[in-house]
């Protein structure tokens, strides 16, 4: 007897309908996502206007997967136009005009540069074209102790470099370190005598000791800060006739570290001129003159030098003289140009200082006879408008022919050019 099968359970067919929908819904996301994975990262698809799929038949049909949209054709590249082919006999046209577009700016520019430069005279300029000549040479230097040894550096001043007549010098040496600090310094065996080149063969004069002190005596500024100082009148100290260049060499010693330097002076022991104190102005010809009172002893050719501060102190020019003297009582002119005050405008009155001095001579060493220079404020001038002074340039023969030849260059060059230019063009 056939055992009865057995009973089937009353939620057997909706559980089977559930296992066909499970199994269409994976089919279902398979076609979406093969409809996504067919469109680029750069491409969007536009769900709105999207054909709609077509129902599969029976119940739970799938949709068909949607399709990207077709590639988009490349944008034409914009290809420049073919250009002719340049002959040999342009090609040599344009180089040869660059050429001389070259030459018409350097000539316009050596014209432009000179015309600016020497729109005043050589004897009054202004002080910034001098910076080394603002103030009297008086040198400071810093030096390595010894080859050896660079981690001590001496530091050297003195306060004049021409001497002449009865004039005094003062030296002073200190020791630092690389970073500028105050080191021990020990100056000794400081010796003055005339300079190696000036011996020529000949016996050399007595050599001068002199004593580098730390007292606050002789000259030092501050007793025992480190820094020696040593006095040197050549008048008094040894050399009462010599003339030419002295030195003065001395020992240092720093901890360890020891070494040796020097100083150069110039010396002329009877000056050829001597300058009265007496200076006298007046405007001439749209300029400021300065009339100083000169005695000379010795006739020649005479360099006379002078510093212009405006009220407050602020240097303003450069003056020179430059001239042949003969004995007697003289007067050396310092020009102030009109048009130089005119442009640099500065605040009256004006003051003269630091007059320096010498005669040129034509042969030998040295190659002048220093005069006794006039240190600090020697004359302070009246007040001027502006309207005292002429705004013309400075104007001579020799400017005058530079300038002609400067511009004969920029003509030259402009008309090569005009011949280079394109037919009809203008260049």
């Amino acid at each position: 007897m056939d055992s009865p099968s057995p009973a089937t359970p009353s939620n057997a067919r909706p559980r089977r309908a559930a296992w066909s929908l499970l199994l269409l819904v994976p089919l279902g996301l398979g076609g979406l996502w093969l409809g996504w994975g067919s469109t680029g990262p750069d491409e969007a698809v536009d769900t709105a206007s999207a054909p709609a799929p077509s129902e599969a038949p029976g119940k739970g049909g799938a949709r068909e997967p949607m399709m990207a949209p077709p590639p988009r054709a490349p944008a034409p590249i914009a290809t420049p136009a073919a250009q002719p082919s340049l002959s040999a006999e342009e090609q040599e046209r344009q180089a040869r005009r660059a050429l001389w577009e070259k030459r018409l700016e350097r000539a316009r520019s050596s014209l432009d540069t000179y015309v600016a430069s020497t729109r005043y005279p050589p004897e009054s300029r202004p002080i910034r074209e001098h910076p080394d000549q603002e103030q009297l040479a008086a040198p400071e230097r810093t030096r390595s102790i010894s080859r050896d040894n660079e981690q001590v550096q001496l530091r050297m001043k003195q306060d004049k470099v021409f001497l002449a007549g009865d004039e005094v010098v003062t030296f002073s040496v200190g020791c630092e370190n690389t970073a500028g600090q105050p080191l021990p310094c020990q100056v000794t065996n400081g010796m003055a005598q005339e300079a190696e080149h000036m011996l020529q063969g000949e016996a050399p004069l007595a050599a001068t000791p002199l004593a580098f002190v730390d007292d606050g005596s002789q000259g030092d500024a501050l007793a025992g800060d480190g820094t020696s100082t040593a006095s040197f009148q050549p008048s008094k100290q040894g050399f009462p006739l010599y003339s030419g260049t002295l030195r003065v060499s001395f020992q240092v010693r720093s901890g360890s570290a020891e070494g040796s330097a020097f100083f150069d002076i110039i010396y002329t022991p009877s000056p050829p001129a001597r300058f009265t104190g007496k200076v006298r102005e007046a405007v001439e010809q749209g300029s400021l003159q300065l009339y100083l009172g000169l005695q000379v002893r010795t006739p020649g050719r005479y360099v006379i030098a002078g510093r212009v501060d405006d009220e407050a102190g602020v240097p303003l020019a450069y003056v020179s003289f430059n001239e042949e003297l003969p004995a007697g009582a003289q007067e050396v002119k310092l020009t102030l140009f009109g048009k130089l005050l005119i442009d640099e405008a500065p605040t009256f009155p004006l003051k003269l200082r630091d007059v320096e001095g010498f005669l040129l001579k034509e042969r030998g060493d040295p190659d002048r006879e220093l005069l006794t220079t006039l240190r600090g404020y020697v004359h302070t001038t009246r007040e001027y408008p502006s309207t005292a002074f002429s705004a013309d340039e400075w104007q001579s023969e020799e400017r005058s022919r530079y300038m002609d030849e400067f511009t004969r260059d920029v003509k030259e060059a402009q008309q090569e050019l005009d011949a280079l230019s394109p037919p009809g063009k203008a260049p």
